[in-house]
C-alpha cells in the first residue's frame, strides 16, 4: 500500500507475508457475467490462494426476491459465513480473479454486516498467479466461528427510496454500468430488461477504477469522479447491472473518505425490469 492508494485494497506481497496469520481470512469472492466465460467455483477448485474459502455470491443470497444475488438477511450472512471460519473481528482480504469484479461486492457485504478490517486484494488471483506465488489445490476446513452482525441498513438504498431519490433528485446517482449499456446502445447481458438508465444518472463505468487489473490511485479517483460530475461533498448513490459492480464505486467513494453513499442492490436488474419506473437512453440525465 503507498500513500496514494486505497487503504483499502493490499498488495500481493502483504498477503503473501501475511499467509497463515492467526485471525487472517483470505475469501475468493470470484463470480462473472455469463458473457465473460468464466466459472468462479470451477476456478477456484483448479487452484486458489492458500487458505482461501469460496464466497458463493449467488447462494449467499436472498432467494425470496425474484432478483439475482439480492444481498441477505443479515441473520443467513451470519450463519454462512460462520461455516466458513470468519468472525467480524478477523482480518479479511477478498479477491476474485482480475481483481475488478466481484471482490468489492464482497468487501462492501463483510462491512455492512459489522466487519471492519476488510480489503481487496490488488490485482486478483490472475496477478497472483501471472507472478508465481503459491496456489492449493485442497479444500480448506476452517473450524466453525461466531460472525457477530452489526448491520448498518443506511448502506442500502431499496427500490422506494430509489424512486424518490429519482424523483427528487436528492441523492447524486453512479452508474457503473458500460457507457453503452448506460446509454442503451448494447444490450443487457440479462434478458427482459429495457435499455437505458435512471433519468438524473451519471455513468462511472466499473473499468475506469482500473489500470492493468489494479486499482488507480487516490487521484486518479478523484478526477474520475469529477470529469463524471459527481460532488463528492454531497450524497451518491451507486448502482449498476444487479448490485455488483456499484460496490466498485463504492469502494472507491469511501476509499477517498466520502461516507454518505448508498448501494442500491436491486440496480438495473429490478429497475430496468419494471414497466413503471422512468427511463431514459443515450447521454441525457
Amino acid at each position: 500500500m503507498t500513500e496514494n492508494k486505497s487503504p483499502f485494497v493490499v498488495s500481493a506481497d502483504w498477503l503473501e507475508k501475511n499467509l497463515g496469520a492467526p485471525e487472517f481470512r483470505i475469501v475468493d469472492a470470484s463470480w462473472y457475467l455469463a458473457t465473460q466465460n468464466r466459472n468462479g467455483a470451477a476456478e477456484y477448485a483448479e487452484g486458489h490462494i492458500p487458505g482461501a474459502v469460496f464466497f458463493d455470491q449467488d447462494a449467499i443470497a436472498d432467494h425470496t426476491s425474484g432478483l439475482p444475488h439480492t444481498i441477505p438477511s443479515p441473520e443467513f450472512f451470519a450463519t454462512e459465513v460462520g461455516k466458513m471460519g470468519i468472525s467480524e473481528t478477523d482480518t479479511i482480504v477478498c479477491y476474485d480473479g482480475p481483481g475488478t469484479m466481484a471482490a468489492p461486492r464482497a468487501w462492501f457485504l463483510f462491512r455492512l454486516m459489522g466487519a471492519r478490517n476488510v480489503y481487496v486484494l490488488d490485482g486478483g488471483l490472475d496477478g497472483w498467479k501471472a507472478e508465481g506465488r503459491p496456489l492449493q489445490t485442497d479444500l480448506p476446513e476452517p473450524g466453525p466461528a461466531t460472525f457477530n452482525v452489526s448491520f448498518d441498513k443506511s448502506r442500502l438504498t431499496t427500490f422506494d427510496e430509489m424512486k424518490a431519490i429519482v424523483a427528487d433528485g436528492s441523492r447524486q446517482i453512479a452508474d457503473a454500468r458500460s457507457p453503452g449499456r448506460f446509454a442503451g446502445t448494447e444490450p443487457e447481458p440479462r434478458a427482459g430488461l429495457r435499455p437505458g438508465h435512471m433519468p438524473g444518472a451519471k455513468n462511472l463505468p466499473a473499468g475506469s477504477f482500473f489500470e492493468n487489473g489494479r486499482f488507480k490511485a487516490l487521484s486518479v479517483l478523484r478526477e474520475n469522479f469529477e470529469t463524471a460530475g459527481i460532488d463528492l461533498s454531497k450524497p451518491v448513490v451507486t448502482s449498476c447491472g444487479s448490485g455488483v459492480t456499484a460496490a466498485i464505486i463504492t469502494l472507491a467513494l469511501t476509499s477517498l473518505g466520502h461516507d454518505d453513499n448508498s448501494l442500491y442492490d436491486g440496480s438495473w436488474s429490478e429497475w430496468g425490469g419494471r414497466d413503471d419506473t422512468p427511463v431514459v437512453t443515450g447521454t441525457e440525465q
